[in-house]
């Protein structure tokens, strides 16, 4: 047994000296100082080096055997098969562990790509490059530059590091950390990275992503964000396809308007670059800074078309309004930001300042140069409301054909009811007690606010009317025909938005009748619906506006 064990610790060293191959060379002159070069062997002269499929050559050299050492100098020329070519001022050899250093000048080659470096380490047992000093890699698409790196030969990858920089004649990437291959010009980042366009400055940011640097298709999953002419993108996931003018962003989306005071907000979009054209769904919010104040729109899509100057904004389905002196819903919304002009389609309601407008289409006018609301127009059945200031269940009502109002400072100053004008008014005196009710029916009524509150009322043309003492108003008095009251439908903040009620359409010949509405997002409501004598045929969905 011991005999075998010393076999074994005899043939163990030589089998591992076996295992490393010597380095071979040759020079035309050869000699040692072993004061000046210990254990090294001085080569003069044409030196050429060979181990394990890599070739050296140089004007001179020095080779420590005993380390199996290699100190190449001067115009060093490195070769590895018929793929790999190095020049460099300096190079040194370690045979057994096949790591390259190298120094001075340096230029590696390979078929895909140049790298220049002033020092560059050649991992010949991994095939890999590394540097810490800078360098750059040229390939047919691309010039990479980078504090530091690793190059994978075989993978044909790049991984860079600190400093990071792309050019090619589109783009310009600036990366702290990416990987980059230079056969097929795929790019991965793994932290702050920005992408600008050479020719129109458009750029993305993105702290983690993908990018192609031949096709200039992009997909950023972190912080992404992008910066066109007119509009920036943000989003949690990003896509882009530069060439289609095409993209689509994922959750926590915000499309901001550079030129207009105007954003939105969703869960998915899609950009058409080319087209002027923007959608939106999945909490799609429209955001519209109106003075010191903002307007928030809510609906299940919000579409957006045309340049700044042009442009349109539709909302459709479920949509509902939000801004501190001002609130509505309906099922649709057309607004022209050329003109300033909003329509409102299909069970429109508007609340503003203490009153409920209603009316088949509404209107709302913004003075292009203020961007502050103008006027308003209630075309067919139009009807305000406004709870009587002390009565839990008196209504102060104003219905006609159409009504035409006029904003100041945001706020409803004048109304002008025209054509089978009718109010239901509530009077009281400075002491806040009912002294009586009006009953008035004209062609025409005008009407002056201040603060939601009626100042002043004029009727126009023929005129019959009545009022009643608050004990003998008749119950068919009261209430004028069609009247409903929508409060339980008000956004009272701008969360409420987003909450959903089922809708019953009413008919002009209904009773009225308690039922419960539930929304999707809170406790079960009370409204008052009507309830037709006969049955209400379904109304088709607008078409686009």
């Amino acid at each position: 047994m011991k005999r075998i064990f010393f076999l074994f610790l005899v043939i163990l060293p030589l089998c591992a000296t076996a295992q490393v191959k010597r380095i071979l060379y040759s020079a035309k002159l050869q000699d040692t100082n072993e004061e000046k070069y210990p254990g090294a062997t001085r080569l003069i002269g044409e030196v050429k080096m060979t181990h394990e499929g890599a070739v050296l050559t140089c004007q001179q050299a020095l080779y420590y055997k005993k380390e199996n050492f290699f100190k190449a100098i001067g115009n060093v020329l490195l070769k590895q098969g018929d793929t790999i070519t190095q020049t460099s001022d300096y190079t040194d050899y370690d045979g057994n562990s096949k790591q390259v250093l190298s120094w001075g000048n340096v230029i590696l080659k390979d078929p895909s790509m140049t790298l220049t470096s002033d020092t560059l380490q050649f991992d010949r047992l991994n095939q890999k490059l590394y540097y810490k000093s800078y360098a750059t890699i040229k390939d047919t698409t691309n010039t990479l530059k980078s504090k530091k790196g690793n190059y994978y030969l075989e993978k044909k990858k790049f991984t860079a590091i600190t400093k990071v920089q792309v050019v090619n004649p589109k783009h310009t990437l600036v990366s702290d950390h990416l990987d980059y291959y230079t056969n097929t010009g795929l790019t991965y980042f793994y932290g702050p990275t920005t992408i600008t366009n050479s020719s129109d400055q458009n750029h993305i940011y993105s702290e983690k992503g993908f990018y192609n640097t031949k096709t200039d298709v992009s997909h950023f999953v972190k912080n992404a964000k992008l910066f066109l002419k007119e509009r920036t993108i943000e989003g949690d996931s990003l896509y882009y396809d530069k060439n289609r003018g095409f993209a689509s962003a994922t959750n926590n989306i915000i499309v901001k308007d550079s030129v207009k005071n105007f954003l939105t907000k969703g869960n998915y979009a899609e950009l058409f670059e080319l087209k002027d054209s923007l959608f939106i769904v999945k909490k799609a919010l429209a955001i519209s800074i109106i003075g010191k104040d903002s307007m928030f729109v809510h609906g299940d899509t919000i579409l957006v078309t045309g340049p700044p100057e042009k442009r349109i904004i539709r909302t459709y389905n479920q949509v509902k309004i939000f801004k501190s002196d001002l609130q509505g819903k309906c099922d649709s919304i057309h607004t022209d930001q050329a003109t300033g002009l909003t329509r409102m389609f299909r069970h429109p309601v508007l609340w503003a300042d203490k009153n409920q407008i209603t009316g088949d289409v509404i209107h709302l006018i913004t003075d292009t140069e203020t961007e502050k609301l103008d006027s308003l127009k209630v075309l067919n059945n139009a009807f305000i409301n406004s709870k009587d200031s002390l009565g839990i269940e008196d209504f102060n009502q104003i219905k006609g054909r159409n009504i035409y109002g006029k904003f100041k400072n945001n706020s409803i100053r004048t109304l002008l009811v025209k054509g089978n004008a009718e109010s239901v008014y509530y009077n009281r005196n400075e002491a806040t007690v009912l002294e009586s009710i009006s009953k008035e029916i004209a062609s025409n009524i005008e009407f002056t606010l201040s603060k939601g509150i009626i100042e002043t009322i004029k009727y126009l043309k023929s005129t019959e009317g009545k009022t009643y003492p608050p004990s003998r108003l008749p119950d068919d008095v009261k209430q004028l025909r069609g009247f409903i009251w929508r409060e339980s439908e008000q956004p009272k903040k701008m969360t409420d938005v987003f909450i959903t009620e089922k809708i019953s359409i009413l008919s002009k010949n209904a009773k009225r009748k308690r039922v419960i509405v539930k929304s999707t997002s809170t406790p079960t409501i009370e409204a008052t619906v009507e309830k037709p004598k006969k049955p209400v045929r379904t109304i088709k969905a607008l078409s686009e506006q």
